[in-house]
Order: C-alpha cells, then sequence, then structure tokens
C-alpha cells in the first residue's frame, strides 16, 4: 500500500510490507474478528464460562493469541454490565449494598460502583494475593492468577448483568440469584485453574475471595476515614 504521495510504509526493520486500506470490508473484517466463535470475545467468554481453568492454563503456558486480554477483557464485561444496569435499571447491590450511605466509604464506594473495569481490577488485585497465599504450593505467581481473576470476574460481571436484566422483564427479583450464582462461579474457577478434585480446594477458593473482599472493603473504609478526618481539619 502506497502513502498519499505514492510512497510506500516502510516497516520497523526497513522493509517495505503492504497494509491492508481502512474501507469498509476492513471494519467488516476487524467486527469479525472480535465478535468470532474461534476467536474473539464470544470465543472468549464460552470458553471461560466452560472450561475456565483448562483456558486459562493454555492461555498462561502455551497460546496467548485466541483469548482477548485479560484486563481488555474485564473491562469489556464491566462495560456490558454498567450498560446494562443503566438500560434496565435493575436492583444494584454489587458494591453500594456494602456501604451505608452515612459511612465514610460511601462516597468511595459509589465512585467504585461507576468504574465496575478498575473496581474489579483493584479488588481482583487483593484476592490475587490471598489466592496465592492459600495456592503458594502450585507454584503459579500473583500476576498469573490476577490474569484468571480478570477473566472469570468479567464472566461473573455477565451473569450479574444478565439476572438483572431478566429481573426487569419479569419483575421478580431474582438479580440477587445471578449475584449468588456469579460468587459460586468464581469459587469453582478458581478451583478448577489448580484442581478441582480436591475438596480443600474449593474450601481455599471461598476463604480466598471473601478475605480478599473483606481487605478491599476494610481499605475503602480506612481511605474514607482519612478523607474525613482531613476535611474535618480545615
Amino acid at each position: 500500500m502506497n502513502t498519499p504521495n505514492n510512497q510506500p510504509i516502510p516497516s520497523a526493520d526497513g522493509d517495505h510490507q503492504p497494509l491492508d486500506k481502512i474501507d469498509s470490508q476492513y471494519i467488516r473484517r476487524e467486527i469479525t474478528s472480535v465478535l468470532n466463535l474461534d476467536k474473539g470475545i464470544l470465543y472468549t467468554i464460552k470458553e471461560i464460562t466452560l472450561r475456565p481453568g483448562q483456558t486459562v492454563r493454555t492461555f498462561i503456558h502455551e497460546d496467548r493469541s485466541r483469548l482477548i486480554r485479560p484486563l481488555i477483557f474485564i473491562i469489556i464485561c464491566s462495560l456490558c454490565y454498567t450498560i446494562m444496569l443503566q438500560i434496565f435499571k435493575f436492583e444494584d447491590g454489587y458494591m453500594q449494598g456494602s456501604f451505608g450511605q452515612d459511612s465514610e466509604g460511601f462516597s468511595i464506594s459509589n465512585w467504585f460502583s461507576d468504574n465496575y473495569g478498575y473496581t474489579n481490577i483493584i479488588m481482583g488485585a487483593f484476592i490475587a494475593l490471598w489466592v496465592r497465599v492459600f495456592f503458594r504450593t502450585y507454584g503459579y505467581n500473583v500476576y498469573e492468577i490476577l490474569i484468571l481473576l480478570c477473566y472469570v470476574m468479567g464472566v461473573s460481571m455477565l451473569i450479574f448483568g444478565i439476572f438483572g436484566m431478566v429481573d426487569s422483564f419479569i419483575k421478580h427479583p431474582i438479580a440477587d440469584k445471578g449475584y449468588f450464582l456469579g460468587v459460586l462461579y468464581i469459587f469453582w474457577s478458581i478451583s478448577d485453574f489448580f484442581d478441582r478434585k480436591k475438596i480443600i480446594n474449593y474450601i481455599k477458593a471461598i476463604l480466598s475471595y471473601f478475605l480478599g473482599m473483606l481487605t478491599f472493603i476494610l481499605i475503602i473504609f480506612i481511605i474514607g476515614y482519612l478523607f474525613q478526618q482531613i476535611q474535618s481539619s480545615f
């Protein structure tokens, strides 16, 4: 492909490599690649939902070309959840339910509720630390565990959103059941990643999740309390 001055576009190593023209066909190919069931967002959702442990282990050790990158995936899933929440107006107890209106952490939790991508990444980091503690004998580092959590917490957000969407259609409160199912899915996925045949791994997964979440909430309260003290001193 040539530039407007009919000069070929050089590659980084000095060779001239043709690039596809950006037109309607190019855009169509890009969208198709993202929605491809063999590679892309739908493929990632399908594989992480059905085979989270095997899929993430393959991503870490063998092939990283077929899945959407973990940080991008969790942000996309969180954005989808936020859009569903805005459109269908179902009850959102994911973050705000943990705080009272007059608590020090309420305004901070409000920000986290409006920014699910950042919230899940931050909370996932705390959960990853506890998973590393409980599953240290398996040899995975915190960053590899965080990759697992980005994927499975992204899928859990989609579960929350789908149940909330159905909740708004049938006018029957089932959004909380979606939250419960999403959390169970996280427990199962963590256990599946390490060894789902060991019952003890399910207990470790539950402890890791709740200790990580409690650590996250505790830090929010501490930050909120410090902000309150600083404001009251002026």
